[in-house]
């Protein structure tokens, strides 16, 4: 499916007059980013006048402007009746909770089953963004809350903040070991040089930062709110085992098995159980993209953590009550 090929024009104002091209071309089509413009530009799909021209090039005000471009089926995938938790919705963005389990896009070892399969299947015009309007991700066992763009111009928009670092994203995480304080991991982050599915701590990384405070000590875990600056794949994950501190039940980075000394064996069961990373995105916070009105959405605990936090709580309790008895 595509969307009509008739070009789009714009008359530039008068006010631009002695302005570049490609500034004015990128107020007048917000909902395109500059790069994706200034290639159509360089192209020739940008006309000004029925005539070609260069960014560089200076306006006089009251000239048209086309965009010749017709917007192809950016997403590839089959919709897909695939039960969705939606947070909030209008006609510019979705902010739904993702349960565990549940992979992002379809890849060569997920071809269906997706969070895109089901948003196309609830918004079929979704097809025509890019990524289905999937702005950022989560990884396929972390579990909360994520923004969908439903519109180019929301989808622009988003990317912006997310690049600004304007979008709070907020985590509840389960680590290993007692943490006596927060702090900030300030590592670059990029493909572990060996392991392909791995990404690790490098000089030569991207720019990575995580915030986090305890939320809750417990007698040899930690539940730590952390809050991301940037949003590398596999962040929190990785600063946490950079930290000494992997997720507790991380497949790819946790580690050697911890427990407690006279752990129940409830517990013991419990954390030999948690096959996943037990990481949740709770918090998110953004710019509405077309209010400009900022928008805050929570996605509850899952089950499986909650019940993990339960049992980390009444062994602290069970331990404390027993040192009393002892003096």
């Amino acid at each position: 499916m595509n969307a009509s090929a008739e070009p789009r024009h714009a008359i530039v104002p008068e006010s631009a007059a002695g302005r570049r091209l490609d500034a004015v071309v990128a107020e007048l089509f917000p909902e395109y980013s500059r790069s994706r413009l200034s290639a159509w530009i360089k192209s020739g799909d940008v006309s000004v006048d029925g005539a070609p021209a260069r960014g560089r090039d200076p306006v006089r005000g009251g000239e048209q402007v086309a965009l010749n471009v017709v917007q192809e089926t950016q997403t590839h995938a089959v919709a897909e009746d695939i039960p969705l938790d939606v947070l909030y919705e209008d006609e510019h963005v979705f902010v739904i909770d993702k349960p565990a389990g549940l992979v992002v896009h379809p890849g060569a070892g997920n071809p269906a089953g997706t969070l895109v399969n089901a948003l196309l299947f609830r918004d079929p015009a979704l097809e025509l963004l890019p990524r289905a309007g999937i702005v950022h991700r989560l990884d396929k066992d972390t579990s909360g809350v994520m923004v969908v763009a439903r519109t180019l111009t929301a989808h622009t928009a988003l990317v912006e903040q997310l690049s600004n670092r304007q979008v709070h994203r907020q985590y509840l995480a389960v680590v290993v070991g007692a943490l006596v304080s927060g702090g900030t991991a300030n590592a670059a982050i990029d493909r572990h040089p060996r392991d392909r599915l791995r990404m690790a701590v490098r000089e030569d990384g991207k720019d990575a930062v995580t915030h986090y405070r305890l939320r809750e000590r417990f007698r040899a875990h930690t539940a730590l709110e952390c809050r991301l600056e940037t949003g590398r794949t596999h962040q929190i994950r990785v600063h946490m085992q950079h930290l000494k501190h992997p997720i507790v039940g991380d497949p790819l980075y946790g580690g050697s098995f911890k427990l407690p000394k006279g752990a129940s064996e409830e517990l013991i069961a419990a954390l030999r159980a948690f096959k996943r990373q037990a990481l949740h995105a709770e918090v998110l916070e953004f710019m509405h993209p077309a209010s400009g009105e900022p928008i805050r959405c929570s996605a509850p605990l899952p089950a499986d953590m909650q019940q993990l936090l339960a049992l980390l709580r009444a062994d602290a309790a069970a331990h404390a009550e027993a040192e009393r008895a002892r003096r």
